[in-house]
Formats: structure tokens, C-alpha cells, sequence
């Protein structure tokens, strides 16, 4: 092909053989049909700050997690929801099945938080989570919930849910009457934050998402 001068790049056309060139960079085409430039599929984990918008773009403006990556070669997208003044652990990926299937209610993907909120919840009102509590879109309830430490005004709780409604920790939360005043999400399914820094991200391994995968299948 090209000796046959069928091949270009960047416009120019080719007949040397052994000529090199950078589908990350150049426009390759063959027979005038540009050529779908090389993109790995890559999924990362982001330890997200508050004050971040997990979204691609804002038309107020505001900060998005893509102002933490803007050194990243390829395009990519947040999975699921994280609110403005909510952090930690935030999966990004050009995957779209992937994205799909992990934000998909039906796989039920486990989510761990920190929750730090007013007051101290008493046994009977952490039960009342885990048997469930009525919101205005329906009733949610968590998987697991314990009260690690307390002080006099507040309180650090872990919860486990299994639902990307919208601020759905905020408002079971509310329903029992301890506001949230801080939300760090600590795992997402077999994906541990650690102690990745605020603002840093990682690429998951290979066995990081044959795990993903693993427990999206046995959720079927």
C-alpha cells in the first residue's frame, strides 16, 4: 500500500517504506480514510479533594476533577457520581462498557464511606438504616453501618451502600436526623483508596479490574 502511494501522513503522501509515525500524534490515512487513532484502555483510581466537580465540563465554570489531569495523554470520564464537597476515591475511564456496567444498578457495586456528622447516632438509629429509610425517590437502606469514634458535637460513621443515587449518603443521613458534614468515599467495590494523597491518581492494575469484572459477573 504504500509503495503504491496509498498511504498518508499528515497530509503528505508516503512511498518510502520503513517511514514511522505516532498514532497518538500523527493522521495516518489509507485510501483517504483516516485511520481510528490507538487508544489503550485505561482506568484510574483519583483521590478527589472537595470543591471538584466529578464531570468533564462545567458551564458555571466551576473546577472539575479534569483540572487534575490535564497532563493525561488520553480522554477519559468519571464514573458515577461524587458531590462537589464530597472526596476520595473517584474511578475515571475511556471504557465506556466498563463505565456502563459499574454505575449500573442492577450489579449493586459495593461503595464505602466516611461520614463524619452531627451528633452521635444511637444504635436504634443506625438500625433504621440498615432496615431502610423512605426518601422522596423511594426507600434506601445501607449494607453496613458502625460508629468508629465520637465527640461531643459529632461523630465519624462507616457505611457501605450499594446505590450511586443522587447524594444518597447525604440524604439517609438527614432522614435519621445527623446531618453529613463531611463524606469521603474510602472503596469502591474490591478497590481500596489506601493512602493515595489528595489531588494524585493512580492507573489500576490489571488485577484491579479483572476484580471489577470478577464481582460484576457474580452480581449477574
Amino acid at each position: 500500500m504504500v509503495l503504491e502511494g496509498r498511504v498518508m501522513v499528515n497530509g503528505r503522501v508516503i512511498d518510502t517504506l520503513g517511514l514511522k509515525a505516532d498514532p497518538l500524534k500523527d493522521s495516518i490515512k489509507v485510501d483517504g480514510k483516516i485511520l481510528t487513532r490507538f487508544e489503550p484502555k485505561i482506568t484510574l483510581l483519583l483521590n478527589k479533594p472537595r470543591g471538584y466537580l466529578a464531570t468533564v465540563k462545567d458551564p458555571k465554570g466551576r473546577p472539575t476533577v479534569m483540572d487534575l489531569l490535564k497532563d493525561l495523554k488520553w480522554r477519559i470520564y468519571p464514573v458515577g457520581r461524587l458531590d462537589l464537597d464530597a472526596e476520595g476515591l473517584l474511578l475515571l475511564t475511556n471504557d465506556g462498557e466498563l463505565a456502563n456496567r459499574l454505575a449500573h444498578p442492577k450489579f449493586s457495586i459495593p461503595r464505602t464511606y466516611l461520614v463524619k456528622v452531627g451528633g452521635v447516632p444511637e444504635e436504634r438509629d443506625l438500625a433504621r438504616l440498615k432496615r431502610g429509610v423512605m426518601l422522596e425517590d423511594g426507600r434506601a437502606r445501607v449494607v453496613s453501618c458502625s460508629l468508629l469514634r465520637q465527640k461531643e458535637k459529632n461523630s465519624w460513621v462507616q457505611v457501605v451502600v450499594t446505590e450511586g443515587r443522587n447524594r444518597l449518603v447525604k440524604r439517609i443521613f438527614s432522614a435519621i436526623a445527623h446531618p453529613v458534614l463531611k463524606l469521603k468515599r474510602i472503596e469502591f467495590g474490591p478497590i481500596q483508596l489506601g493512602n493515595l494523597p489528595f489531588g494524585q491518581f493512580r492507573y489500576l492494575t490489571t488485577l484491579e479490574i479483572a476484580k471489577l469484572k470478577k464481582l460484576m459477573a457474580d452480581s449477574v
